[in-house]
C-alpha cells in the first residue's frame, strides 16, 4: 500500500465546482454593468468579476480566476449563490457563507473565499460608479478597527486601493490609528497587509 499517494482535502462540492465551474468568463464580447479585479498573479491568486444588473438585482455574472482549487471553486459557488441576489443582498454576502457553501475549506485556504467577495464588491461598486450612484451598502458592512479614533476596515481599505495609502506611516497619518490606547495596531496591520495583498499594491 502506497502511503505517500496524494489525499484530496476538499469536501465533494469543492471537488464539483473545481472539475466543473459555473458561469465562467470565456466570452470576449461579455460587456459587464460592473466589473472588479482583485489580486495579485505575483502571488498566485486574481479574481476578475463581472455583473449584469437589472433593477437592482443582478441577472448575471460571470468571472475568471487565476488560482489554485480552492479559487475557482470559492468563486464557482459565488457566482451561483449571487445570481438573483439584490445589490445589497450581495454586497453583504461573507467569505464565511462562501465557505460554507462549499462544504468547508482548509483554513490556509480561506484567503480564497476572501477574495472572490472582494472581487464581487468591487463590481458592485463600480456599477454604482458608472450609474452615477451613492453606495449605501457600504455601512452595512463596514467594522470600527480602531475605536479611539473610530476608523473601519472599509476606511482602511478604501486608502489601501486608491494607494492613498501605501505604508502603515501613511495610513496613520490619515486615520491617526493607535495614536490613543494602541490596541489595534495589530489588527491594523494585519488587515493593512491583507488589502495590500488583494489590490495589489
Amino acid at each position: 500500500m502506497n502511503t505517500n499517494s496524494p489525499v484530496w482535502v476538499y469536501t465533494d462540492t469543492v471537488k464539483e465546482h473545481f472539475m466543473n465551474p459555473q458561469n465562467v468568463w470565456e466570452d470576449d464580447n461579455y460587456e459587464p454593468d460592473g466589473e472588479g479585479l482583485v489580486g495579485s498573479m505575483a502571488c498566485g491568486d486574481q479574481m476578475k468579476v463581472g455583473i449584469k444588473v437589472k433593477e437592482d438585482k443582478i441577472i448575471d455574472l460571470k468571472w475568471q480566476t487565476y488560482g489554485c482549487a480552492s479559487a475557482i471553486a470559492s468563486t464557482s459557488v459565488m457566482s451561483v449563490m449571487v445570481i438573483g441576489m439584490t445589490l445589497e443582498e450581495a454586497y453583504t454576502l461573507t467569505p464565511v457563507m462562501i465557505t460554507e457553501k462549499l462544504g468547508g475549506l482548509p483554513k490556509h485556504k480561506f484567503h480564497c473565499s476572501v477574495l472572490g467577495d472582494k472581487a464581487l464588491r468591487a463590481a458592485i461598486d463600480n456599477y454604482l460608479e458608472n450609474q452615477g450612484r451613492d453606495n449605501p451598502y457600504r455601512k452595512l458592512v463596514a467594522k470600527i478597527i480602531c475605536e479611539c479614533k473610530n476608523v473601519t476596515d472599509q476606511q482602511i481599505e478604501d486608502l489601501v486601493k486608491t494607494k492613498k495609502a501605501t505604508t502603515l506611516e501613511e495610513l496613520r497619518e490619515i486615520t491617526e490609528y493607535g495614536t490613543v490606547c494602541g490596541k489595534c495596531q495589530f489588527r491594523v496591520q494585519r488587515l493593512f497587509d491583507e488589502y495590500k495583498h488583494i489590490y495589489n499594491v
